[in-house]
């Protein structure tokens, strides 16, 4: 079946007590039991299940070709439970450009709890492999990454952490399982923040993992969210399913959007670099053609001037909201290195955007008045 039938249909049934078309919101948080002490609906207690997450994990694991998928309250929270099912003591080798969420967690958390961790940059395959040590169970990956957008090879770190015998997993979240699916190239789990492009509305918070296998370390998985109860509100549950019925058409339009503004900056006397997969002049291009149907809908750029021009051009937009996250039908714009705070790796004239589902000139138009009169303080290099 074809992600646009899934997406429609994966996870939803009519209601068979009404025949209501659109599932119903099952908001208790307890089921009652039969006579002989069984479950008829399968759901006991709304932490351990409920039907409307039950619909929602369905949907992801036929979205990503997964085997199981478990539904979480945040993204944030899905990493920590991935985290969690391992042990003291174990090795987990981190990509270096992995959304800073990712390695704050880690480092403040998860270091002190006796976690192993090297960060390393995942597109170079000989440093992946000097990384790997016996005691690495779990490579985890970002692609494309945020906010520089690398690209990583997830077939070629695949194979690479299977040698080594340990699990591979990757934050699929910019490119949701339309336009990527990294099960499909040999990775073990997919991570979400369900809250951006599944989602697709910027009025839901989620996350989920999805695994190609359902076997001992998903069994860690959902023991973890079930006891932790870190889940998603039925109703959470529900606007997320809602947005995956557009996903497909969604992301399409992003993409497109995405690519003419990127053509646009890149050629813009007053910025330095764009970092956009769809560029043939990106370092990973070549690799996102063989693993991505598109480049996705994100992209950042760095302007001439430092991070004086790139808060000048952020407060200057008027269709560009200046707000966090993404994957929302409106284009937001945000001084990442300001966000992130102190430790930030992330170059401080750098703006990430998020492309929306306006009209790509009305968004180019805004770009071009808000970069305006920037001078360039140094010739420009070589576009990325």
């Amino acid at each position: 079946m074809r992600q646009e039938t899934l997406a429609v249909h994966a996870g939803r049934a009519s209601d068979p007590a009404t025949g209501a078309v659109t599932p119903p919101i099952h908001l208790s948080t307890t089921f009652e039991r039969a006579p002989d002490g069984s479950f008829p609906g399968g759901h006991v207690y709304t932490r351990t299940t409920n039907p409307n997450r039950a619909e929602l994990e369905d949907a992801l694991a036929a979205l990503e070709g997964g085997a199981a998928a478990a539904a979480f309250a945040s993204g944030t929270a899905a990493i920590m439970t991935v985290m969690q099912a391992l042990a003291p003591g174990d090795h987990v080798l981190v990509a270096n450009d992995a959304y800073h969420g990712t390695g704050r967690l880690l480092r403040e958390t998860f270091v002190p709890w006796g976690l192993r961790v090297t960060f390393v940059d995942l597109t170079d395959l000989a440093a992946v492999r000097a990384a790997l040590t016996p005691e690495t169970r779990l490579l985890w990956t970002e692609t494309p990454s945020n906010p520089l957008l690398k690209v990583t090879d997830l077939a070629a770190v695949a194979a690479l952490a299977h040698e080594a015998g340990a699990l591979c997993a990757c934050d699929n979240t910019l490119a949701t399982p339309i336009l990527q699916q990294p099960l499909r190239l040999g990775m073990d789990l997919v991570m979400h923040s369900t809250t951006k492009y599944l989602g697709g509305h910027s009025d839901v918070l989620g996350g989920a993992v999805v695994v190609r296998e359902d076997g001992p370390f998903f069994a860690k998985v959902r023991r973890i969210q079930v006891s932790g109860g870190a889940v998603p509100s039925p109703f959470d549950c529900w606007l997320v399913l809602r947005g995956i019925r557009t996903l497909p058409y969604r992301m399409r339009a992003h993409a497109e959007n995405a690519k003419k503004v990127a053509d646009y900056l890149s050629e813009h006397p007053a910025v330095e670099a764009v970092h956009y997969p769809g560029l043939a002049t990106h370092p990973g291009h070549e690799i996102a053609l063989r693993q991505m149907t598109l480049p996705g809908g994100m992209l950042s750029m760095q302007v001439h001037g430092g991070q004086e021009a790139a808060m000048r051009v952020a407060a200057r937009v008027q269709l560009f909201t200046r707000a966090t996250s993404l994957g929302g039908p409106e284009s937001l714009i945000e001084h990442r290195a300001s966000i992130e705070g102190p430790g930030s790796t992330t170059p401080e004239n750098l703006l990430r955007l998020s492309i929306g589902l306006e009209h790509p000139d009305d968004l180019i138009e805004d770009l071009a008045q808000a970069l305006g009169d920037l001078t360039p303080l140094a010739p420009s290099p070589a576009r990325r």
